[in-house]
């Protein structure tokens, strides 16, 4: 089955610049393995040195985030579009005033 990959731009350096690709695959585990072989230098994004999907990639099959259905199991019809979303983390949590000084010295201003 031919399933479109949405692939985001963080990882466009490995895909020619390609912002999607069609692979075959009836699941989304199968349809993301497709994708990988088609692309090796991006395996090592996507996969740990066990071959597990790494736990930060999401992959979404529609608008449905696999880990909410059958996992890497979840089925793909023909046509359909499977995205997939590494998390991002970093930032600075807002936090309450709690009367700490801003360069946390300790000392009020």
């Amino acid at each position: 089955m031919a399933v479109t990959i949405l692939i985001p731009t963080a990882l466009r350096a490995f895909t020619d610049r390609k912002a999607e690709v069609e692979v075959e695959g009836r699941t989304a585990g199968e349809a993301v393995a497709a994708f990988a072989g088609a692309y090796p230098d991006i395996r090592h994004h996507l996969y740990d040195d066990a071959g597990s999907l790494r736990s930060f990639i999401n992959i979404y099959v529609g608008e449905k985030n696999v880990k909410d259905a059958s996992g890497l199991e979840t089925p793909v019809r023909d046509g359909e579009t499977v995205m997939i979303v590494p998390a991002i983390a970093g930032g600075k949590a807002l936090v309450r005033d709690s009367g700490a000084c801003p360069d946390d010295t300790g000392r009020r201003p």
